[in-house]
């Protein structure tokens, strides 16, 4: 199994990669979304270091059954061979329906056949009021037309 685009990446090809991954995260597919990463891949998100495809499915699994309606938007934030920085945000409502919005950075590394080996995120997250959301598209992949992180001031 591969997933093109492959290192060492150009502008295009890890604004492409990033892109992917944002459409991924947005399916909230955790079985689907584990497959991007290689079978021993390493992570650490917040207090949890999932290692291996099954382990983050079961992570994605779940987060995503605590973070409803959420919508994300990742940037490139710099790339080098087969690595790739990205910032990013989304929101999200827990089950009292209170909204969220999640700011984070996150370092990737990449197998010669394009698959994540090694991801590295750093986020935090604060209450927002609903009135102050900004990310309004229906569930699902972001349109091409919608503002991302830079246009919106974030």
């Amino acid at each position: 199994m591969s997933r093109a685009p492959f290192p060492p990446f150009a502008e295009d090809s890890a604004r492409h990669k990033v892109r992917l991954a944002e459409d991924g995260w947005n399916s909230r597919d955790p079985a689907s979304v584990a497959l991007a990463y290689t079978p021993d891949s390493r992570w650490r998100n917040h207090v949890e270091f999932p290692k291996g495809r099954a382990e983050i499915e079961a992570f994605l699994n779940r987060k995503w059954a605590g973070e409803l309606e959420c919508r994300l938007i990742k940037e490139l934030w710099a790339f080098a061979g087969n690595r790739i920085a990205v910032r990013y945000a989304y929101e999200y409502c827990d089950d009292s329906g209170q909204w969220f919005r999640a700011y984070g950075n996150e370092n990737w590394e990449f197998a010669d056949d394009g698959l994540m080996a090694a991801r590295h995120a750093s986020i935090n997250e604060h209450p927002i009021r609903e009135t102050d959301r900004k990310f309004h598209w229906p569930l699902g992949r972001r349109p091409d037309d919608h503002p991302g992180l830079s246009e919106l001031g974030l």
